[in-house]
């Protein structure tokens, strides 16, 4: 079952350009993955296999810009110059706003927007149940960007969730619950912790501390930061479940980032997604 959050992306784009992407054809509006919307450009919608203009829209203008963080913050000022100065904010049912444009220094952030991603956010119940009835070890998702690492998370925490485990799940960008003002957008399971709003390893250590997780998940391993997180949740005994950016563990291997993760075996399983239109393979190897 697929929940679909086509109409919760739709519902922080301008109304011009909202009405042309609410007429995309069905097959199309289930391959897309983002709206771009470029200062001066034509809105585009993101498919896998490349980026495509909508139809019926103008160039985007400074006001079509300053709308979608309007919508997409509730008109909240505060929301809306936190969300410019981290880069990205949650709207409601887990939609991310990416923001990007003229950097400021002193930690003020990006002063001019240029540009935004608006990501549409989807829900498929069951797509990790083939792992469901097997013995749970620490396992990391691997993907090029746009594979489905995300998608795969959120059903696997779900799973392991409501199949019995305490899971504590580092959200940094609200992005795999979806929470918006204190509420979950996604189904995450009956006995998850969520952490949302700062640092993956922050929200590691923090949620390792309070919450006496059995097993941490959490999306994007990016920074060293967030490899020595994992180190120290597994040497609490912590079984882990987190997603990294890659062709398969050999490419991870060859990347100063992520070698040490192999190198201490702190992951025992990978789950290699390959995309290939609308359809997905995964491939299983040890680590």
């Amino acid at each position: 079952m697929v929940m679909d959050g086509y109409e919760g992306a739709l519902a922080v784009l301008p109304e011009r350009i909202r009405r042309q992407a609410a007429q995309v054809p069905g097959g199309q509006r289930d391959r897309t993955a983002e709206f771009r919307l470029r200062r001066g450009r034509f809105p585009a919608l993101v498919l896998p296999e490349g980026e495509r203009r909508l139809e019926g829209c103008g160039p985007v203008g400074r006001e079509d810009l300053e709308r979608v963080l309007e919508l997409a913050t509730e008109a909240s000022p505060y929301a809306t110059e936190e969300s410019i100065r981290q880069g990205f904010v949650t709207a409601a049912g887990g939609v991310r706003v990416g923001v990007c444009g003229q950097f400021r220094g002193g930690g003020g952030g990006i002063g001019t927007v240029t540009s935004v991603s608006v990501r549409v956010p989807r829900q498929i119940l069951g797509c990790a149940g083939r792992w469901a009835g097997q013995a749970f070890v620490s396992t990391l998702l691997i993907s090029p960007p746009g594979g489905g690492k995300t998608t795969l998370l959120r059903d696997y925490v779900r799973l392991l969730s409501d199949g019995g485990a305490r899971v504590a799940l580092c959200d940094e960008r609200g992005e795999v619950a979806g929470f918006c003002r204190g509420e979950a957008g996604f189904d995450v399971g009956e006995r998850t912790d969520v952490m949302t709003g700062c640092p993956k390893h922050q929200g590691a250590l923090m949620l390792l501390r309070a919450m006496n997780p059995e097993i941490l998940a959490m999306d994007e391993i990016t920074a060293p930061e967030d490899v020595a997180a994992c180190a120290q949740a597994a040497n609490c005994g912590v079984r882990l479940l987190a997603t990294a950016h890659g062709d398969g563990p050999e490419d991870l291997a060859a990347r100063p980032l992520y070698r040490p993760l192999l190198e201490q075996g702190i992951f025992s399983r990978a789950i290699v997604i390959r995309r290939q239109g609308r359809e997905r393979t995964y491939r299983e190897a040890a680590l």
